[in-house]
């Protein structure tokens, strides 16, 4: 090969390791535990990360739009709370397991749609709103639980997770095709456009025509709405709906994403990242919960995790 071959090889393969350096770090950690850990790479193993995850998945796709417009929300792990509570109560209450998922699915859209009323309307910091929203919606979790977790579901309502298609659980495939959507809301509609947008320049996207405080509202609502998804499919996995469930699960989300390449400043961002930055903690937890590692040391090699990504991120933007 000459010179000028040789370079542009050379510059193609940088491209591609640059592109897809999360799923090859993915598959180096894969690669690594089926190595160091008996029966890791089996397929009972692997759907059964896959099941724990598809959870963190489901909020974290919802957690990439609001990141996207620059904001963070980090109410979601009340809003799975509430949202496998009143699921279960309609479940008990008789009503089909389609309308228990619905009006979950309400109340999360309410939840959202009154977080992005005040990022977006009131003006208020994400952070500060989604501060006090994580503490009304948890109580009113253990308002309407009089603070009880529920039991005694209908065989219906548990097959939501424990259910199969073919060998790949129920929940694991309601998140690859939640993913699958977010990612063609992103590349083929007006409105994963307008996310990204905002999040690049609130004010550019203003004079452009662009309805920035809708699209924020927008964001918050799919965010608040998939929460309480996947707060019925965890009720359903565990066979109960305690309205203490989700504490802390916005840190894991948030790791997700960040993970994923979507920049915490806004701007940047893909539902293909989220998923390998999803996995990639699923594959550490699970690495350290078979090698006995106990939950603070977890906690503790998890928010490294975040605080590099988020390192890396801000070098990356100071570079450009």
């Amino acid at each position: 090969m000459n010179q000028k071959t040789t370079k542009s090889f050379k510059n193609s393969v940088v491209r591609f390791f640059n592109s897809q350096r999360i799923l090859l770090v993915l598959i180096f950690l894969a690669l690594v535990m089926s190595l160091t850990i008996e029966n890791f790479a089996s397929v009972g193993n692997i759907m059964t990360i896959a099941r724990q995850v598809s959870v963190y998945g489901i909020i974290a796709v919802g957690m990439t739009f609001v990141i996207m417009t620059g904001g963070i929300d980090i109410s979601v792990g009340s809003t799975v709370a509430l949202g496998g509570v009143v699921a279960s109560i309609l479940d008990l209450a008789g009503m089909p397991v389609v309308v228990s998922v619905i009006g979950a699915v309400l109340v999360g859209v309410i939840a959202g749609g009154i977080n992005g009323f005040l990022v977006a309307y009131c003006r208020m910091l994400p952070f500060v709103a989604t501060l006090g929203m994580l503490n009304i919606i948890r109580a009113t979790a253990l308002i309407i639980t009089n603070g009880s977790a529920k039991y005694g579901m209908s065989d219906s309502y548990l097959f939501l997770s424990s259910g199969y298609f073919w060998v790949i659980p129920i929940p694991v495939i309601v998140m690859l095709l939640i993913f699958l959507l977010g990612g063609i809301l992103i590349r083929r509609f007006t409105l994963g456009r307008y996310f990204l947008a905002v999040g690049g320049s609130d004010e550019s996207a203003r004079l452009a025509g662009i309805n920035t405080k809708a699209v924020k509202l927008s964001a918050y609502i799919i965010c608040g709405a998939l929460s309480a998804l996947a707060g019925v499919l965890l009720s359903s996995r565990l066979g109960t709906a305690q309205p203490s469930t989700g504490q802390g699960y916005e840190q894991t989300v948030i790791a997700s994403v960040v993970i994923g390449g979507t920049s915490l400043l806004g701007g940047v961002g893909s539902m293909i990242g989220t998923l390998w930055g999803t996995l990639i903690l699923g594959l550490v937890s699970s690495a350290l919960n078979q090698l006995n590692v106990q939950q603070f040391y977890q906690t503790f090699v998890t928010g490294l995790i975040v605080l590099i990504a988020v390192l890396l991120d801000v070098m990356k933007k100071d570079r450009q």
